[in-house]
């Protein structure tokens, strides 16, 4: 059957990885000097990006492959993205304190700024891309010494694995599953607050699934341990890639016993029902004391769904 189209920001990455070929170190290498490849740049996970046509959305601002070989000076900080119709596609993570937009040879080609505030205005297929690229380089960061035996470890395959050259470990990209999920009984839903968010927002439950969990035991467990409720049935929504800094949010909805829901005070600080109707309406920003997460965020996507019927 065909895969449904991506409703979720940062699910919709076109290229091809080309698994089967990256690691095939020549092979990158050929990619890498072909004068038709692109680079795209991060900056302390900053996203090179630039005006559209017409100034009314971004993307992303591409350069010569052959700069971003050359500002990463290494393998360390160089990643091959994948194949975009052929052409190879590579990102350079850059850090340090002064913007390399203003102070390098990026000078001139676009502005770096943070892919949450810019993903609402970015092509489906351009956020996709940079999520994957800002995960990869957060993993990357954060795994530089072999786990095994704690010596430095190297990169390999394009960028998308380590290698420990001491003990011959290898490593690979992790992602971090969450379940996020509606918590549905009769015609109402449930949202939650924390202390910590700004007024008035509510969303939908989430918590990290746990080793040895099913996705459904993990969505009964937080029910449970957030609201004290008991899931009666669990239904798929969606997922959706969430690099901060390296999650895949699984979208649920979860039928539960009862309407009676007391918040932990430890996750949760509140707790609200709304019915369908209300549902709609604070998706559309038109209850006074509260608001859902923005449209980026799969918290609204299920609630719109269920809102509409799903």
């Amino acid at each position: 059957m065909p895969l449904p189209a991506p409703v979720n920001t940062f699910a919709a990455n076109p290229l091809d990885r080309a698994s089967a070929q990256r690691s095939d170190e020549a092979w990158v290498a050929e990619k890498l000097a072909d004068p038709t490849s692109l680079g795209l740049a991060l900056w302390n996970g900053k996203p090179l990006i630039e005006d559209a046509e017409g100034g009314k959305s971004v993307q992303i601002a591409y350069f010569p492959a052959d700069m971003a070989k050359e500002m990463a000076g290494g393998e360390e900080q160089l990643l091959f993205m994948g194949l975009w119709k052929g052409t190879a596609v590579f990102a350079v993570d850059l850090d340090g304190i002064g913007d390399p937009a203003a102070t390098s040879n990026l000078s001139g080609i676009g502005r770096f700024e943070e892919l949450r505030a810019v993903a609402p205005q970015l092509p489906a297929a351009d956020a996709g891309i940079l999520a994957t690229a800002k995960a990869m380089f957060e993993w990357r960061r954060r795994h530089r010494w072999c786990s095994a035996c704690g010596q430095p470890s190297k990169v390999a395959d394009g960028g998308w694995k380590r290698v420990c050259p001491a003990c011959e470990t290898e490593h690979f990209p992790r992602t971090d599953p969450v379940v996020i999920m509606l918590a549905v009984h009769g015609d109402k839903c449930l949202l939650g607050r924390q202390s910590g968010w700004p007024k008035g927002m509510h969303s939908a439950l989430a918590g990290f699934l746990e080793p040895g969990e099913t996705i459904e035991e993990a969505c009964a467990r937080e029910l449970e341990e957030e609201a004290g409720l008991k899931a009666t049935s669990v239904r798929y929504h969606s997922t959706q890639p969430w690099p901060y800094p390296s999650s895949l949010m699984i979208g649920l909805i979860a039928e539960v016993d009862s309407d009676q829901a007391a918040p932990d005070q430890t996750e949760l600080e509140s707790v609200r029902w709304f019915t369908r109707e209300e549902a709609a309406a604070l998706l559309k920003g038109e209850i006074k004391d509260a608001f859902a997460p923005p449209p980026m965020a799969i918290a609204h996507q299920l609630l719109k769904a269920w809102s509409e019927g799903f």
